[in-house]
């Protein structure tokens, strides 16, 4: 089938906006021009494409066209890019004269304490590029890859998304850990299950599972007290406050917690670790910015991650 390109627009736009008025502001078309090659697109494929509600989502069927409409923009891009380096005869418009190149944009899916510690520097050394960065729990980015709403996802899922293929990357190592005085306070006899059954705990927010793995292994019926909160910096710190009890990222290389260093911090159980393996997945797509993404990625977690 052939696919109209400013119908694909309209679709990556309703889905990244979120709603039809925010994508024809972005598409600086009216709302009705956006529904317009929304519906077009409907019927061209014979199905409903977006779920029209507060945000708009795409349907599994919009999903793959959503995909295919990512794919053609990063291609036009790349491909409009290489014509510019190539150069014209032709002399530039009045218009276009002293005007910046337009720059390629990647949506990718990081979890909050990746985009905290070694993505950010990782994408710094990618230039001409920006990036759409979606935040979500590791076991949760590939669902984002999968609906097509990202290109590539830093995820703890092994399962390779179909039409993506994977790269480890290495391991993020959390430990379980508190003050010194929250534990003298809550946890006298150590971490006992009736203990983390009392004992506040701090999570990030209502997907971070890392506390509840410990939990369900020292304490599978406890129902502790939570303080959610959503920040990588000011989960730390409601940690070192003595507000509660939660899993710390223990990686000298990108901060964290150190083992048996100061700052009022134990270990709540010495000998247990968590480790959660990291892998990029992608799409199967012959792309070079896809390609400078990847290795940039991958040279910053060999750098900075434990070894798989």
């Amino acid at each position: 089938m052939r696919w109209d390109s400013r119908q694909l627009e309209a679709l990556a736009a309703v889905v990244a906006e979120g709603s039809f008025d925010a994508a024809a502001r972005a598409l600086h078309v009216t709302p009705s021009a956006v529904s317009q090659r929304i519906r077009a697109l409907e019927n061209a494929a014979g199905s409903v494409l977006v779920r029209r509600a507060r945000p708009v989502v795409a349907t599994p069927s919009g999903q793959a066209l959503l995909r295919l409409a990512r794919q053609t923009e990063l291609l036009g891009a790349e491909v409009a890019a290489e014509l510019g380096a190539h150069g014209t005869d032709d002399p530039p418009d009045d218009a276009d004269s002293g005007a910046p190149d337009r720059l390629v944009t990647v949506p990718l899916a990081v979890s909050a304490d990746s985009l905290a510690t070694w993505v950010l520097p990782a994408l710094a050394q990618v230039e001409g590029i920006t990036f759409d960065l979606h935040r979500a729990d590791d076991s949760r980015t590939a669902d984002l890859l999968r609906e097509g709403v990202v290109m590539a996802a830093v995820t703890s899922q092994t399962a390779q998304v179909q039409g993506c293929r994977s790269t480890p990357l290495g391991i993020m190592r959390y430990r379980p850990a508190c003050t010194r005085t929250f534990a003298e306070r809550w946890f006298p006899q150590g971490p006992t299950p009736e203990a983390l059954a009392a004992a506040p705990v701090v999570v990030f927010d209502r997907t971070d599972d890392l506390q509840d793995v410990y939990l369900r292994a020292r304490a599978p019926h406890a129902r502790p007290p939570r303080f959610h909160v959503p920040s990588t910096v000011e989960y730390e710190e409601t940690i070192r406050l003595g507000l509660g009890w939660g899993m710390l990222l223990e990686q000298p290389a990108i901060g964290g917690l150190h083992t048996g260093t100061g700052g009022g911090i134990t270990l709540l159980e010495p000998g247990y670790v968590l480790d959660i393996p990291l892998h990029l997945q992608q799409w199967k797509l012959r792309s070079a910015v896809l390609d400078r993404v990847t290795a940039a990625l991958r040279k910053e977690a060999t750098r900075k991650l434990l070894p798989a």
